[in-house]
């Protein structure tokens, strides 16, 4: 195939990413990103139609049903543009450069996301879905079509100039946070978190915009994080009892999915009933950590429940080669829900009459549905009282439903949200006492790093263990450092450290704004991102960049021998200080932040075991459920870790040295002493 029949042709075939795939059969002669498509428009002097959206977004479905499949539609997409189509997932640093002018010319974004280009990449006309036939408010995605071909070639010094303006938008607000005169300290962590819970929905957990909290209604999991670690450090209960309040209403409502584990994406109501059904990865990866978090300092039931069927919901329906799959789809044969929903009589069919109604009451599955068309989403509308009936009944159900369609999956592994799930599965492992978690995490691990390490270089995914060209972004580097660090804490094997430490350097070199210390780019220099080098510092369903690098600086600057230490702990500190406006002026837009940012106040606390010559590995097992969040517990035999420098036993028994920053308490060798030392 010549270069020009590539152009002349749909090439997603070629794709690594399975949301490209779906288009492959599309009559739309799609591209990758990529110089050659760039190149095209410019030699044949026409726009750049850009459509960014991915494989679980069900809108997105809608409109390549209703357009990119039409012969006609695409005919005329093919004469007048070059089509382009991206992954947001895949390549995130060019979804927010485009989302931002989105964003800039209609004070709204969205998936998916429809941009008209000039051949040099920049914006003149922007939206998101538009629909096969006008409606009363919006164009038809043809006359869309027309329109801009008819700008392009009569008025084509406007389309130019709007380009340029919208571009230079872009650069000027791509500059990352300026410097905060506020000092990362209580108070000012006090003032976020308060600003946050004002806007708690006291009756139903989460937060919004009260006093009407409208859905949708996402997970707030990194804040949760963020404020469980408050509340630990403040033993300020009412912010416990917040945590607590959204956690319980989370795990009992329709978002969760009460008979296989996992969470979707969002509710569109107020009580979590109703999801939104697409499940991520990046969503249960945040939610398990918080939740074995809270498992483990708590002893919370409900939390250890949550812990374990979310990690047998990751091995179960996301375990692909290479990781962790990134998402199954909202939809089912092309029905929302269709999977997950139930009938009372449905439920009678398969559990009996006696457990069929009991099961009913226990899920609240009603006559009219609480869903459409008759049919209800499982919540946990009343207490088990009988677990080992409940535990049956689900058993059964979830037997039962693995025989109707499943959604689909989307089983690209993005190393950002697999570190992110390594990371909450170590400690999950660490914090309760369950080995086949550790092991899980290390064996996913392995894998990540075999699929999206090519020569050294981080890779943004894979699939079926190839990595695919796009590099890997700051998220996916900072992630994977905290994750193979964390599995070093917990499991004491230097492999990881060497591993982490190396991701580590590897990430300052490529990442650092040279002219601002604490400021990170969003994408490396080569991966050649459109207008300009993104570095946006908000933490939004995902923490930003940022933030998960300065969780990546803070476990390194406690885990490297001195030398290396000393470097990631000023990094560390400079980061977080850069923080500071987003914690005071937008506090529920920083929850990462805030979860680093505590943990750096609180210390940074270390806990190092020595063991001795006839450890039973009880202290340690005590220290690392008892520590705070963001602590880091180590241990092993004296001088085998950094952390165990000149540190041993006392009078033959295992010793736990507790330490804030450069400050450390005397040894203990009583778990009493231990959580003494550990809450004071």
């Amino acid at each position: 195939m010549t270069d020009q029949d590539r152009l002349d042709s749909n090439t997603l075939g070629e794709a690594t990413s399975p949301y490209l795939r779906q288009h492959a059969d599309n009559p739309v002669h799609w591209q990758q990103w990529g110089d050659e498509a760039l190149t095209s428009a410019a030699r044949r002097d026409v726009p750049i139609l850009l459509s960014v959206g991915y494989s679980s977004c069900h809108w997105c479905h809608v409109m390549a049903h209703e357009s990119f499949e039409d012969p006609a539609v695409a005919a005329v997409m093919n004469q007048n543009f070059v089509c382009i189509k991206v992954d947001r997932e895949e390549r995130p640093d060019i979804d927010a450069v485009y989302m931002n002018a989105t964003v800039a010319m209609t004070g709204q974004g969205g998936w998916p996301m429809t941009c008209f280009l000039t051949p040099s990449g920049d914006p003149f006309y922007c939206g998101t879905y538009f629909p096969p036939v006008r409606s009363a408010s919006t164009p038809s995605f043809t006359e869309i079509l027309h329109a801009i071909t008819q700008a392009w070639t009569e008025r084509r010094d406007e389309a130019d100039e709007v380009g340029s303006r919208v571009s230079a938008h872009i650069v000027a607000t791509s500059a990352g946070l300026p410097g905060s005169d506020r000092a990362i300290g209580s108070d000012l962590l006090a003032e976020a978190v308060e600003a946050i819970r004002r806007d708690e929905d006291v009756d139903h957990g989460g937060f919004g915009e009260p006093p009407e909290f409208p859905g949708p209604k996402f997970p707030p999991s990194a804040i949760l994080e963020g404020l469980a670690r408050h509340a630990e450090r403040t033993s300020d209960s009412a912010v416990a009892d917040t945590v607590m309040r959204t956690l319980s209403a989370m795990a009992r409502g329709g978002i969760y999915d009460q008979l296989g584990g996992g969470f979707s994406r969002y509710a569109v109501d107020r009580r979590w009933q109703v999801p939104h059904f697409e499940k991520m990865l990046y969503d249960n990866a945040q939610l398990l950590r918080v939740y074995a978090h809270l498992a483990r300092t708590t002893g919370d039931a409900l939390c250890r429940r949550v812990t374990a069927e979310i990690i047998e919901f990751l091995r179960r329906d996301l375990s692909v080669t290479g990781g962790f799959a990134s998402a199954l789809d909202a939809d089912t044969d092309g029905v929302e829900g269709l999977t997950y929903v139930w009938t009372p009589a449905q439920l009678v069919d398969v559990l009996g009459d006696d457990d069929g109604v009991w099961a009913a009451q226990v899920f609240g599955v009603t006559e009219q549905g609480t869903f459409e068309n008759g049919t209800s989403t499982l919540t946990l509308a009343q207490d088990v009282g009988d677990t080992s009936r409940y535990s049956l009944v689900r058993r059964r159900l979830l037997a039962a439903r693995a025989q109707r369609p499943s959604p689909g999956r989307d089983d690209k592994v993005v190393t950002a949200w697999n570190a992110m799930a390594i990371t909450a599965l170590a400690e999950a492992g660490g914090g309760l006492d369950d080995r086949e978690w550790v092991d899980l995490a290390a064996r996913s691990a392995d894998s990540l790093l075999a699929a999206n390490v090519v020569d050294d270089e981080v890779r943004r995914s894979s699939r079926d263990g190839v990595a695919g060209d796009p590099p890997g972004m700051l998220d996916d580097h900072a992630a994977l450092a905290t994750a193979v660090l964390t599995l070093h804490a917990v499991t004491g094997e230097r492999r990881w450290r060497d591993v982490g430490l190396d991701i580590l350097d590897a990430t300052v070199d490529r990442f650092a704004d040279e002219n601002r210390e604490g400021v990170w780019f969003d994408a490396p220099a080569s991966a050649q991102t459109p207008i300009t080098r993104p570095s946006d510092p908000t933490d939004t369903a995902t923490p930003s960049g940022a933030s998960l690098m300065a969780e990546a600086l803070m476990l390194g600057s406690l885990l490297a021998p001195l030398g290396r230490a000393s470097r990631y702990e000023g990094l560390a500190q400079t980061t977080v200080q850069r923080a500071g406006v987003l914690l005071e002026r937008a506090p529920r837009a920083a929850g990462h932040w805030l979860a680093v940012a505590e943990a750096l106040v609180a210390g940074p606390i270390q806990v190092a075991v020595a063991e001795g010559e006839d450890s039973d590995g009880r202290v340690a097992s005590a220290a690392r459920r008892r520590a705070p969040g963001g602590a880091v517990v180590v241990s092993g035999r004296p001088d085998s870790l950094p952390l165990l420098a000149g540190r041993g036993p006392v009078a033959g028994s295992d010793a736990a040295y507790v330490c804030r920053g450069h400050t450390c308490d005397l040894p203990v060798t009583e778990l009493a002493e231990l959580d003494a030392s550990l809450t004071r």
